[in-house]
């Protein structure tokens, strides 16, 4: 992550402009979301029904054929989709982000991965090899042998997790390490293409929750990046440059968008339940009337209001340049952690209010209760944001760490 991220160019709002999906095709995803998750199986269907409303191409600026969604935006659709299939709005945005984030280099007049854009434009799928085991450094370091080759093409060897999209994916973004020079290491940022050959998938993923993503692992045996799709070369440690700025920005409070949707649908979904049920001790009343489900409504209330005032808060600033300055790493992972932190408490409150009942397979929030589950892991897991938020305003990020 940069220790001094650029500001961005502001972006043009979308809030006088209708929701991408509409209720129908939201209703129609979110038929199938218990079905992908009780069969582990990927959601081939969701994809046809997102490809044909152009929800790949959000991010694309309308000069080269997308919608030219700005981040608050994007975050509002991931929230809505995840509203309704979170394992789909999960799995999508790591398409997503890569389209956000050449959308940021396109918005600064860099067009080197104006490439990917276009990609997209024509129908091609990106996702994410990033999550490798053993490697809690994330994008300054990396597991993954990134060999050069003649014509500054690398060759990449090693195991990529958590490849999400991984039956679909058209191109693969990796890092891996070069150490031909052991006196200076470069993480080399890249793209592989499915056609090609030097990779495999391994069906890996049988997880708690987010079932659908089919986030697979994948390993990489001589897969050859062209020296076209060699984005950047960086010193190893934590990066400093517009890219990678721009992998942040595209990738973190996305995520963070699709477990505050979550965190709605378990609300409502207790708020639903509460209403319905009833309460012999109270007369045969409604559990709305019970003390005790009034106080964890209103605790989740609150919890969702602040989670939605962050988001949306750090996100405008993003669009909008807000000087952060070195800070502004540890604002998106702050956004970000208290989103997942706060989706876990609200989906626990709603069991509260549901009651046993929310233990049966049969009931959505028995599904929400594990996916939710899955937001704390996603890179920089809540461990390494910790650090980096504390170090970032203590001013020693970057720092070699005591002996």
């Amino acid at each position: 992550m940069s220790l001094a991220t650029a500001h961005p160019a502001p972006r043009a709002g979308r809030n006088d402009e209708p929701p991408v999906l509409a209720e129908s095709v939201l209703e129609r995803i979110g038929a199938r979301a218990a079905g992908y998750d009780r069969e582990g199986r990927f959601f081939d269907e969701d994809l046809e029904d997102l490809r044909r409303a152009n929800y790949l191409k959000l991010w694309v600026p309308k000069t080269l054929g997308g919608l030219g969604l700005d981040l608050p935006a994007v975050l509002r659709e991931q929230s809505r989709l995840a509203y309704f299939a979170p394992a789909t709005a999960l799995a999508i945005n790591m398409h997503l982000y890569w389209s956000g984030t050449a959308a940021y280099l396109h918005a600064r007049g860099d067009h080197s991965t104006d490439w990917i854009l276009r990609e997209i434009v024509d129908g091609r799928i990106f996702a994410a090899g990033h999550g490798e085991p053993n490697n809690d450094l994330g994008l300054a370091a990396s597991t993954v042998k990134a060999q050069p080759l003649p014509g500054g093409d690398y060759r990449f060897d090693g195991r990529k997790v958590f490849t999400s999209l991984a039956p679909v994916w058209d191109w693969l973004g990796v890092h891996g390490l070069d150490d031909s020079d052991p006196a200076r290491p470069r993480i080399v940022h890249a793209f592989i293409r499915r056609a090609d050959p030097g990779h495999r998938t391994e069906a890996t993923w049988d997880a708690l929750g987010v079932r659908a993503t089919r986030s697979d692992d994948t390993v990489l045996e001589g897969a050859v990046a062209q020296a076209a799709y060699v984005s950047r070369v960086l010193p190893a440690g934590p990066p400093s440059d517009p890219f990678v700025d721009g992998i942040f920005g595209a990738a973190i409070l996305p995520i963070a968008a699709v477990y505050f949707g979550i965190a709605r649908r378990a609300f409502d979904l207790a708020l639903e339940s509460a209403r319905k049920r009833h309460s012999a001790a109270l007369g045969g009343k409604s559990y709305a009337h019970h003390p005790a489900a009034q106080f964890a409504v209103a605790r989740a209330a609150i919890e969702l209001d602040s989670i939605e005032a962050l988001l949306e808060r750090t996100a405008r600033d993003w669009a909008e340049g807000a000087d952060h300055g070195p800070l502004w790493p540890a604002k998106l992972l702050a956004a970000k952690q208290h989103a997942v932190d706060g989706a876990r408490r609200v989906v626990d409150l709603a069991t509260d209010v549901v009651g046993a009942s929310s233990l049966l397979r049969r009931n959505e929030l028995e599904r929400l209760v594990r996916d939710v589950r899955s937001g704390p892991f996603h890179p920089p897991n809540s461990i390494a944001s910790h650090d980096v938020i504390g170090k970032s305003y203590l001013g020693v990020l970057g720092e070699p760490a005591q002996g």
